[in-house]
């Protein structure tokens, strides 16, 4: 089997493993304390129902107005900061849900704004973390001189560790402004910025979602998209870095596995005057020679034929 073929495999089993150690971690972590929640919760409505004598029905009902009434907290947001706001999260691929279109045409609208502007929004992200990377080669090359280093150039390693340390600054800068505006823990805000620059965006903690915060706070408002998006084009520098090796690495891999292949032995068997060529037997006299080699390393030996094979001696040979 081949070595990518190999590296693939192991890549899927790796990926599944981790899989399931995650699933395993996260249900030691959270299955217990749902369950309390669960209960709890199950318990205080059961209260409410018999304290305020509501049926059934009229509970549901009032569940839908706090779930759907949830999101006009911050303020309208379908007007121009908070469309511009959801906007930035579909290009970005971040997907809180904590706000989504409900008309037919808003969500034909999204879809087609979707695909067009996820790939640019690849593009230009990528586009600038291929510009910080240089930027920071540029820094490297100079702090290494100026130290009076020997090798000056700038390694993978040293971009790695730049733009990880530039993305730790950003991630903790980040976190302690979301902590003061949106009254979080730091813990939970770094927690915050992580998943939104990771695109993950599970919508847990949404920023600008208290306190009228779109329509009153227009600095916050552009702070806040400022932070995304510069730390987007961070991380995608730093992904960009990782894919770049990545493929250097199965580059690498390939050209070894061409240069082994044209090195191993051609495919021939010599049983009297009987060739394997190609998988077909050539039946050859000691008067006909045949390069029977398709990469010709037989070009200057005694077997090797001055023409095509096609030209030698048809009569004599049989498939």
């Amino acid at each position: 089997m081949k070595r990518q073929n190999v590296r693939t495999l192991s890549l899927v089993v790796c990926t599944f493993t981790y899989l399931l150690i995650g699933a395993a971690v996260f249900d030691a972590l959270e299955s217990e304390t749902e369950r309390k929640r669960c209960e709890i919760l199950t318990a205080l409505r059961d209260s409410l129902l018999r304290k305020y004598n509501i049926s059934s029905e009229d509970y549901k009902m009032i569940e839908i107005v706090i779930i759907e009434n949830k999101p006009h907290k911050a303020g309208p947001q379908w007007k121009f900061a908070g469309a511009f706001y959801f906007a930035t999260v579909v290009l970005a691929m971040i997907g809180y849900g904590h706000s989504t279109p409900v008309t037919i045409g808003g969500k034909a609208f999204c879809m087609a704004y979707a695909i067009v502007g996820i790939p640019l929004g690849l593009v230009m992200f990528q586009s600038i973390g291929e510009r910080l990377n240089k930027f920071a080669s540029v820094v490297i090359k100079r702090a290494k001189r100026y130290l009076g280093c020997q090798h000056t150039e700038a390694t993978e390693i040293n971009l790695m560790m730049a733009t990880g340390m530039l993305s730790s600054v950003i991630i903790t800068t980040g976190a302690a402004m979301f902590s003061r505006y949106e009254g979080w823990s730091y813990f939970d805000s770094f927690y915050y910025c992580f998943v939104t620059l990771t695109t993950i965006g599970f919508g847990d903690y949404v920023a600008l979602q208290n306190d009228q915060a779109l329509i009153n706070k227009p600095g916050y408002v552009a702070l806040s998209l400022v932070f995304i998006l510069f730390g987007l084009a961070v991380v995608a520098a730093s992904i960009n870095l990782l894919v770049l090796r990545f493929m250097t690495m199965n580059a690498e891999e390939v050209k070894r596995e061409e240069t082994d292949d044209s090195h191993e032995p051609c495919n021939q068997g010599i049983d009297g005057d009987v060739l394997a060529l190609n998988g077909k037997l050539v039946s050859i006299g000691p008067y006909d020679h045949i390069s029977v080699c398709s990469c010709q390393c037989l070009a200057h030996s005694s077997l090797a034929v001055p023409f095509p094979i096609s030209m030698s001696v048809p009569k004599r040979a049989s498939v």
